[in-house]
């Protein structure tokens, strides 16, 4: 049975990396008789790639999936690359080098890996460099992920730290502003100036960043909240707080 870590599944998360990166499939497992539109462009791009595919009752594909949703197609591919805080000088580094200020996301013990691969989406679309995530207590690339971001999980590399503190310090040193999202300080998000080597720290669902992560945050937003609602989900909020930071990047 494959590894959450070694399998894609879904018909959207599958065509996206496919696309991306052909060469990081090994096999795929289709629904017999699936040869509907959706599915038909999956299986020209498997056969054009020359990736092997086997139709499969539904029982296989179940088994398959772990029990995620898999909408009759499953891959096996390599493991995505493990980066770590070693990474982070060289990710910083290339932005520079593509005259591109670094623009980092900071996921303080997300757990849920339905709200990591909405983050993924999001950074993706915002244009960040990398999310950095605590090594433990936080989640990780696995099948469901992929399935939400529908390649971004590829394209934006998961930095796993084993300090988040010292981590934050070390991209303080190189110039990295680090804006925290809090909803116990007086700072509106739209109130600041959000431009230039920036980080975003993003909160635990229901909890909110840990005490020395806020300690460590050079200043702390919070999103402007008009109704009977406290907070939002934190992949909700991360979107909100990501393109605010590009609307004043382009306009800077």
């Amino acid at each position: 049975m494959s590894k959450q870590n070694d399998i894609v599944l879904g018909i959207h998360a599958v065509q996206a990396l496919i696309e991306l990166s052909p060469e990081r499939f090994i096999e795929m497992w289709v629904l017999k008789g699936r040869d509907d539109e959706r599915m038909a462009p999956i299986i020209n791009l498997a056969r054009k790639y020359k990736i092997p595919v086997q139709l499969v009752h539904r029982k296989v594909l179940d088994e398959k999936s772990l029990g995620e949703q898999h909408q009759g197609v499953i891959a096996r591919i390599t493991p995505n690359k493990q980066y770590n805080e070693n990474d982070l000088d060289e990710i910083i580094s290339q932005a520079e080098r593509n005259d591109v200020a670094p623009f980092l996301l900071i996921l303080d013990g997300v757990t849920d890996p339905h709200n990591l691969g909405a983050c993924l989406r999001n950074a993706d679309a915002a244009g960040v460099q990398a999310i950095v995530v605590p090594k433990d207590k936080a989640a990780k690339i696995t099948a469901t992920v992929r399935k939400v971001a529908v390649g971004a999980a590829e394209t934006v590399p998961l930095v796993q730290v084993t300090n988040l503190a010292r981590t934050m310090k070390h991209l303080q040193q190189l110039g990295v502003w680090i804006v925290g999202t809090a909803g116990e300080t007086d700072t509106n998000l739209y109130d600041v100036k959000l431009y230039g080597p920036m980080a975003l720290v993003m909160g635990a669902e229901g909890k909110g960043m840990r005490r020395l992560t806020r300690e460590n945050c050079d200043q702390l937003v919070k999103l402007p909240m008009a109704g009977a609602v406290s907070s939002l989900n934190v992949s909700v909020a991360t979107g909100i707080c990501l393109f605010e930071i590009v609307r004043q990047r382009i306009n800077a």
